[in-house]
């Protein structure tokens, strides 16, 4: 018991009740690196360094080769004598049309060359010319593209192309605007020399692209949601379009201003193809991407009758929207001339047969809309005068025009727009009481 009180004192001795451990501070060091490891890592790294920069090497020699080739690179071409092709405008005895526009980088020629056809259409109508905004159905169009692509589940095409008369059923939807109320770019940057909006799409379109491939992949199937996401793309980079402004000291909606001004019945064109693969003097879909609506209203009829409703539409002051096939060997653009070449078909060879076959694999396709608004005869075959917003239009005289030989036309050109009464008696032929029609915004 003595030894135990013992014991407990002297604990009690060494430790005092206030007694503390001494503090240890805590601070920050560098990183040991073991020398043998870091030796072993840096040779890697010299050997990884060495290994890209031959690697870079042969990429860097990779590209440059590619690039010079596609510098290098030749195109098959062909060209008339002077005088068996137009040169002048004044050779052509025009429908009124305002001067081109140029689309400059973007997917929208059915845009301009359905505006370009309207406003000629505005002009025989009820005599007033009023310049319309290209990019005003376009702002619409992309909506009706959002509506549809949720309604399909992803399951339709959404891009920048679209047929002519898509801004007939736009302006039946949303109406019209001038241009000045809706130039459509929102920073309103314009090129120097022509005054015209630089429209650019190149981040727009892949932007509401990748927006819809990710709904696709969430299952985000919510139409108005998606709808309010593709507009408010199209609102930073167009502008959101009004819904009231001033024309000619009057005010308007889109809607009245369409009615009021544009005075032009939507439901008052037809468009023709011409093609084997459907049964003739019967409407049908016009079996393309850019038809992403599905519309089957083409009056399908024989190569012959579709090149006489040019001529005789032409013939009798109406315009056409037509649309086709432009990346051919005779389109020369040096002379804003595009033909036929023989090495191709000779002319008096052309019929529906060898239209077809171009059509079947591949050579002809649908890329390209514009607004025939002429035609002249000239070295022995009828010409058209075609008004063109691609930029190739703009690399000779006459700048935003291009001269399209019958036999081009009757090879290359896939459906054309014409107001009903230029051919009344073609249109008969297909009325059918009680058939159903498709609504008109493809819903």
């Amino acid at each position: 018991m003595r030894t135990f009180v013992l014991v407990v004192v002297a604990l009690v001795l060494a430790f005092p009740a206030n007694a503390q451990e001494p503090r240890q501070n805590a601070f920050y060091a560098p990183e040991v690196k073991d020398p043998a490891l870091k030796k072993i890592e840096d040779e890697n790294a010299e050997a990884d360094k060495s290994a890209g920069a031959v690697t870079d090497g042969i990429r860097k020699k990779q590209e440059e080769a590619a690039k010079a080739k596609k510098e290098a690179r030749r195109h098959l071409r062909a060209e008339l004598p002077e005088a068996d092709r137009p040169s002048d405008i004044s050779q052509f005895s025009p429908v009124f049309h305002f001067p081109p526009q140029a689309q400059y980088l973007t997917g929208t020629c059915w845009s301009y060359c359905g505006t370009s056809f309207l406003e000629s259409e505005v002009k025989r109508v009820t005599g007033s010319q009023v310049k319309l905004s290209e990019m005003y159905p376009v702002y619409w169009e992309y909506v009706e593209k959002a509506r549809r692509f949720v309604r399909e589940r992803g399951d339709s095409n959404f891009g920048e192309g679209s047929e002519v008369n898509a801004v007939l059923r736009m302006a039946k939807l949303y109406g019209a605007v001038p241009l000045q109320a809706y130039p459509g770019r929102k920073d309103g940057k314009r090129d120097a020399a022509s005054g015209e909006v630089l429209h650019d799409h190149s981040r727009m379109a892949p932007e509401m692209t990748s927006y819809l491939q990710w709904v696709k992949q969430q299952g985000m199937w919510d139409e108005e949601a998606v709808v309010a996401g593709v507009r408010a793309i199209l609102d930073r980079h167009l502008g959101a379009p009004p819904t009231e402004f001033e024309y000619e000291g009057k005010k308007y909606t889109p809607r009245t201003f369409f009615q009021k001004v544009v005075k032009v019945g939507p439901d008052d064109y037809v468009q023709f193809m011409s093609t084997l693969s459907e049964p003739f003097f019967k409407t049908a879909l016009f079996d393309v991407p850019d038809n992403w609506w599905k519309d089957d209203t083409y009056h399908n009829v024989p190569l012959d009758v579709f090149y006489d409703v040019i001529v005789k539409s032409v013939a009798a002051g109406y315009s056409i929207g037509i649309g086709g096939d432009v990346s051919e060997p005779g389109k020369d653009f040096a002379h804003s001339a595009a033909f036929v070449p023989s090495f191709d078909i000779p002319s008096d060879h052309i019929d529906q047969s060898a239209r077809e076959y171009r059509i079947t694999n591949g050579s002809t396709g649908d890329d390209h809309g514009v607004h025939l608004v002429g035609m002249a005869d000239v070295g022995g075959h009828k010409w058209f005068l075609i008004k063109d917003s691609g930029r190739s239009a703009r690399w000779a005289k006459p700048e935003g025009y291009y001269f399209f030989r019958d036999d081009f036309v009757k090879l290359k050109m896939l459906t054309i727009m014409v107001h009903k009464d230029a051919v009344p008696e073609l249109v008969e032929r297909f009325e059918e009481p009680g058939a159903p029609r498709q609504d008109e915004s493809g819903r």
